[in-house]
């Protein structure tokens, strides 16, 4: 009897480690996020310093954003879907070294073809890290999926609200190439990242095998999963269009309607990206508990009063709606690709990969488009538009509740 207790304690031991270790690397990966998207969040942070420095139209700036988030996009699925056959331990420290090099040009770059080149750089940089990094996400919770992706979100989504304080504290005051200071940061992720690939190498185990995989997946047939994920991505387009509207041309639309500083625009655009960031662990904790089809609902078609009456208020109303736009827009896209690897068992790699690189392809579309809306007509009106996008939302109701599907 003393044997099998002392045999239960040092399996509970056990158990209680790799939890630890478990929840020591999610933590690692969401403080490489938040270092991966600060570095990313200084694109369209100088916005307006570029805009003025090269004489450059709202239809270029949305070019800018064009080619960071395709160089993003379109690579990000093929890397998931390759690392998903060949895991790759060292793939994040790779993908930050190109983020590394397209800073340093960016913070040198005196033409509109060489910052293209910078940004198109940090795009590669991030389609290497986002499929990988949430593949490790998924292999360090535990089971707890929505917990883990919302976990990994938060810090990247802080990241992205860091990106305008950093501008209007050191790159509007010391100009453009001040922003090679932030290699100090590409640095210190390549360091952290190092360390997450020993753990890496050392827990391919977790990485669930195909059979097995498909064995807990959902009872759908294929053409009920592909429409599904077809919802999905139309509710990806509604929240990343609408974010493009906000992250690319907040401060524009804050100077021209309300005669904002530049400084002051990025300390709103701060408000707005931290309230992502703050709504952002939300959305997977109660996903786990109650399902992900009802997240999304909320969070997406949930956005819509205060996007319509957006248009229409004060600077003071403006802010206050825009934090609970972050706030409640934030939650969606954890349950969103959670909801979407159990679809697909066993591509939990292609799945990150293709949505993280459709939701960066949406918002560089969106961005050029909406420019190009706004040289036409002006940046009020493409607050109008947008405002109707979260009503897409209403799409959610034809997703399966595939919580009760599963194979047991």
């Amino acid at each position: 009897m003393e044997t099998t207790l002392e045999t239960e304690d040092r399996q509970a031991q056990a158990r209680q480690v790799a939890e630890k270790t478990a929840f020591s690397v999610l933590i690692a990966l969401s403080f490489t996020h938040l270092l991966n998207d600060t570095i990313q969040s200084l694109i369209p942070a100088i916005y307006p310093m570029v805009k003025d420095s090269l004489s450059l139209s709202f239809s270029q700036v949305g070019l800018i954003t064009l080619t960071f988030q395709l160089s993003a996009s379109i690579l990000q699925p093929l890397v998931g879907l390759y690392t998903d056959k060949r895991p790759q331990p060292y793939s994040l420290a790779i993908g930050m070294g190109f983020t590394l090099l397209g800073l340093l040009c960016l913070a040198m770059a005196h033409s509109f073809p060489i910052v293209l080149v910078s940004v198109a750089l940090v795009g590669v940089g991030s389609a290497v890290f986002h499929p990988e990094a949430s593949r490790l996400a998924y292999m360090a919770s535990g089971g707890r999926h929505g917990m883990a992706q919302s976990l990994f979100q938060v810090g990247g989504n802080t990241g992205s609200s860091l990106g305008p304080l950093l501008a209007a504290a050191i790159i509007v005051p010391f100009g453009q190439s001040s922003v090679a200071w932030f290699s100090l940061i590409a640095l210190l992720a390549i360091f952290v990242m190092l360390r997450i690939s020993k753990w890496y190498l050392g827990n391919t185990h977790r990485i669930k095998p195909k059979k097995q995989a498909q064995f807990a997946a959902v009872q759908l047939s294929k053409g009920k999963v592909a429409f599904a994920l077809f919802i999905l991505l139309l509710l990806i387009f509604s929240k990343y269009f609408y974010m493009a509207s906000l992250t690319s041309y907040y401060t524009f639309y804050l100077m021209g309607k309300f005669n904002v500083s530049v400084q002051h625009a990025q300390i709103y655009l701060f408000v707005f990206l931290f309230a992502i960031a703050a709504g952002t662990f939300i959305g997977g904790p109660i996903g786990d508990r109650i399902g992900r089809k009802y997240v999304i609902w909320i969070s997406i078609l949930g956005v819509a009063p205060f996007a319509l009456l957006m248009p229409h208020a004060t600077l003071f109303w403006t802010v206050i709606l825009s934090v609970f736009i972050g706030v409640i827009l934030s939650s969606a896209f954890s349950a969103i690709l959670v909801y979407a690897q159990e679809l697909v068992p066993g591509k939990v790699g292609m799945i990150a990969g293709l949505f993280f690189g459709f939701a960066f392809g949406m918002a560089g579309v969106g961005s050029a488009l909406l420019g190009e809306l706004a040289d036409r007509t002006s940046i009020y009106y493409v607050y109008e538009v947008c405002a109707y996008l979260p009503l897409i939302g209403l799409l959610t109701g034809f997703l399966p509740n595939i919580e009760g599907s599963r194979k047991k």
